[in-house]
């Protein structure tokens, strides 16, 4: 006893049919954007909650990356 009710009445006017259907798929498309969205947004939270946990020594050292620099700089003058 599966009676199939169409409260929209889109089986009547395939117009209005073509466009419940693309409304659905933008809802669909919709939803995937936010959950990527909120998943990026939880990578970054807990980027910055680790960040909060290192000591202060480590936020005020030099980069590292500079020294490496300077002594490629160093044995190209030399």
């Amino acid at each position: 006893m599966s009676e199939n009710h169409d409260y929209l009445k889109t089986s009547d006017d395939p117009l209005l049919r073509l466009r419940v259907d693309v409304l659905a798929l933008m809802l669909k498309g919709a939803g995937y954007a936010a959950i990527f969205c909120i998943v990026v947004g939880v990578f970054l939270a807990a980027t910055i909650w680790i960040g909060t946990l290192l000591p202060a020594e480590s936020k005020e050292a030099p980069d590292p990356s500079l020294g490496a620099v300077k002594i490629i700089q160093m044995t190209a003058q030399v």
